[in-house]
């Protein structure tokens, strides 16, 4: 028997991705009209579902492509919205609104390179993003045991998901690749034995955005 389910959108692709730079609090300047299509794209399905099994609450980060997606989805969904703090992504701090590419050169990496070193000054390591960012999902995990539960979501809030239930060790090298506007479904099982346990349902779905251009993963 199900009896919690999470439900991440990662948001649609956002003008920091489309340029290639660090999209951080001071300088996300939102979706692009691709990420807004890819968006509404998933919110009609995801509208199509909660006519026949409502989710309980939806929640989004404070950056801005975050606010943008969960609005479409509040939406589409008559559903109200929750911005969560605990669902910012990673601190980049003085990497923020730099290219990527330089930022990566500069720290022999990106931030899963060297796990337990910050990626610039200021910005988190990596593995403490992890522990924080796992912390907060636990706590949600608590506080909606039986419900059902939609994110607008990082990317990296999506690997949070998966090292939290999937019990990984951070910082262990291997990720996965979320793609813009994919959604992962996450659901808690109870068996006959009142044992529980979290299994993996679904993991990048991006067909309800498959007639749309494809873009790489940022």
């Amino acid at each position: 028997m199900i009896t919690t389910e999470f439900v991440l959108l990662r948001h649609g692709q956002a003008q920091c991705n489309a340029d290639g730079v660090v999209g951080g609090p001071a300088t996300c300047t939102g979706l692009t009209d691709l990420g807004y299509q890819q968006v509404e794209g998933a919110a009609a399905q995801l509208a199509a579902e909660h006519h026949a099994r409502p989710f309980t609450a939806l929640y989004a980060g404070p950056r801005l492509r975050l606010r943008q997606t969960g609005e479409i989805l509040s939406q589409a969904l008559r559903l109200e919205m929750r911005i969560e703090p605990g669902l910012d992504g990673p601190v980049h701090g003085a990497a923020d609104g730099r290219p990527w590419f330089d930022v990566k050169t500069a720290a022999d990496g990106g931030p899963q390179a060297h796990p337990d070193t910050p990626w610039a000054e200021g910005s988190d390591t990596w593995n403490g993003y992890l522990r924080r960012a796992t912390a907060f999902l636990q706590e949600l995990a608590e506080r909606h045991e039986g419900d059902r539960v939609l994110f607008a979501a990082h990317g990296e809030t999506i690997i949070a998901a998966h090292t939290l239930f999937l019990g990984l060790l951070p910082g262990n090298g291997a990720s996965f690749t979320v793609s813009h506007a994919s959604l992962t479904r996450w659901e808690r099982h109870l068996n006959r034995l009142d044992q529980r346990r979290w299994l993996l349902r679904t993991h990048n779905d991006t067909s309800h955005v498959a007639s749309l251009p494809v873009q790489a993963a940022s």
